[in-house]
């Protein structure tokens, strides 16, 4: 099921965001760095499958092999749990490897997302339920006709 067919457990006013953004900024952060462990691991494991491929299984560090296997299922417990305290507060996040997370919310009476980027100071940028990173525009609350993020309404 796509984002635009879904339906999200909580809408996000912009200040809601920001101070959610704000509490999920180091989480974010530490899952960065598991999955950028995970992948130096990953490698690891990779090159001793292709030294056993090239040697026919000889001299294979067994030790070595099992030892990398376990701290590699051990960083990706650690980042489902990190993904699943930000997954908990509502917000989505969209890229691990840019830091992107999306908060659903309302616009002009629309469901969009507010789109925020580790990095950046605020958020400063929202998209359509249908568009990704690409498709970011700012959030002008002082254009004619627009008010910012409207608070949900239940």
């Amino acid at each position: 099921m796509g984002d635009e067919e879904r339906e999200f457990s909580k809408l996000f006013s912009l200040k809601e965001a920001e101070r959610v953004r704000a509490q999920v900024e180091p989480v974010l952060i530490e899952a960065m760095e598991l999955r950028r462990h995970m992948q130096e691991v990953a490698g690891q494991l990779a090159e001793i499958v292709s030294r056993i491929q090239l040697l026919g299984g000889t001299l294979i560090p067994l030790e070595r092999a099992a030892s990398l296997r376990h701290e590699h299922n051990r960083i990706a417990e650690q980042l489902r749990k990190k993904l699943e305290q930000i997954h908990a507060t509502g917000c989505l996040v969209k890229d691990l490897e840019m830091g992107l997370l999306d908060f659903p919310s309302v616009l002009n009476n629309e469901e969009v997302f507010l789109c925020w980027r580790l990095g950046e100071d605020r958020i400063r940028f929202w998209h359509r339920l249908d568009e990704g990173y690409a498709g970011r525009k700012p959030l002008e609350p002082s254009a004619p006709g627009s008010t910012g993020p409207e608070p949900p309404v239940n």
